[in-house]
């Protein structure tokens, strides 16, 4: 039996709950695994109508995404574990992606990294005014995965670009306002949205009467507070190039534009390059699993990279935040140094079984 989360059938209900509290329930291998298995069986189980993912009563966090530290350690030998890792949480993303029934989760609270791509490939995501959503990975020198590729180019314009660089944060109602989540209720009645769940009889039509239940609890979305910034996003973050992008934030000439221009100046310069090649290629992706497999390419590389280990370092280990990337400068990364995080694995690609 796994401690660090809870997987088990209640009727017709399949739940998925995180209990690894001391870590924001960030996931590892294990939980990954079990969870995976848990998405194979239940996808072919008629028994099961509706799957539930939340994390355990009483805690901050959702899921803060996965295990920095070991994949930093590991990457620092021969990667094998990190390689595992990635091996194991992409197929299960993937199961997510394809489960063939609806999937509510339940994001009160952080929900970054690993956590995202735990919970925004199901058809039901729910947000409360405690959730924190974000893809911080390019301040640290690792990438937007478990699926960032595909979801974020998907969100309407250039908002995915803009989360994806900037590790910018969504709080509360925006991030239903940006499609990341579907539905927003206060979370004082978490509770009452998880007893009428349990409650209920989903065989006679689970889809139809989930959205019953969420349609008398969930509240209407006020305008995104970055709303008012969707026409420069939009401008500013379209073009394939890093350089091109900071040179337009420039030319704004306004506040806001110059925060996010410094804030994207302070990232990895490399990993900002790879990681918006990611995103085109997972727009232009046909199927999610093609998106994983690019994903994979890179995350195979990215763990043994030196800015990955320098943002560990000065985010996670010495918390001095003082990160010296290396290339320093936007202009040193080529687009060779860019193109090697893409290429084919051979024998090592990622694959996926039945259910996956």
């Amino acid at each position: 039996m796994n401690p660090d989360v809870s997987i088990r059938q209640q009727g017709g209900l399949g739940r998925i709950t995180l209990t690894r509290p001391s870590a924001l329930h960030a996931l590892n291998t294990p939980m990954c695994g079990d969870i995976l298995a848990a998405l194979t069986a239940w996808a072919a189980d008629p028994s099961i109508q509706l799957l539930l993912i939340d994390h355990q009563d009483g805690t901050r966090g959702f899921c803060a995404g996965g295990d920095i530290r070991m994949l930093a350690e590991s990457g620092a030998g021969d990667a094998a574990e990190a390689r595992a890792f990635f091996r194991t949480e992409y197929r299960m993303n993937a199961a997510l992606e394809a489960f063939p029934k609806p999937i509510l989760s339940i994001i009160d609270g952080v929900t970054m990294g690993g956590g995202v791509g735990l919970s925004v490939h199901g058809s039901h995501r729910v947000a409360t005014e405690r959730t924190v959503f974000a893809m911080p990975e390019t301040g640290i020198g690792l990438f937007p995965d478990v699926g960032g590729g595909w979801f974020l180019p998907r969100l309407g314009g250039e908002l995915g670009t803009w989360l994806a660089l900037t590790g910018a944060r969504l709080k509360g109602s925006d991030v239903v306002a940006a499609r990341v989540a579907t539905h927003f209720l206060p979370s004082e009645l978490v509770p009452a949205l998880t007893n009428q769940i349990e409650e209920a009889d989903f065989s006679a039509g689970a889809a139809d009467l989930l959205n019953e239940i969420l349609a008398r609890l969930t509240h209407a979305v006020p305008k995104a507070s970055f709303e008012p910034h969707r026409e420069v996003i939009d401008r500013c973050f379209g073009s394939d190039t890093a350089e091109d992008i900071l040179s337009a934030l420039d030319t704004e000439q306004t506040d806001w534009a110059r925060t996010e221009a410094a804030t994207l100046r302070a990232k990895s310069p490399e990993t900002v390059k790879v990681a918006l090649r990611q995103l085109r290629e997972g727009r232009a992706a046909v199927t999610f699993e093609d998106n994983m497999r690019i994903e994979f390419r890179i995350g195979w590389r990215k763990v043994q990279s030196a800015d990955f280990f320098e943002g560990v370092r000065a985010v996670i280990i010495d918390k001095d935040n003082t990160p010296a990337w290396s290339p320093a400068r936007f202009e040193d990364v080529s687009d060779a140094d860019v193109a090697r995080y893409f290429e084919p694995l051979g024998a090592n690609e990622l694959t996926f079984g039945p259910g996956t």
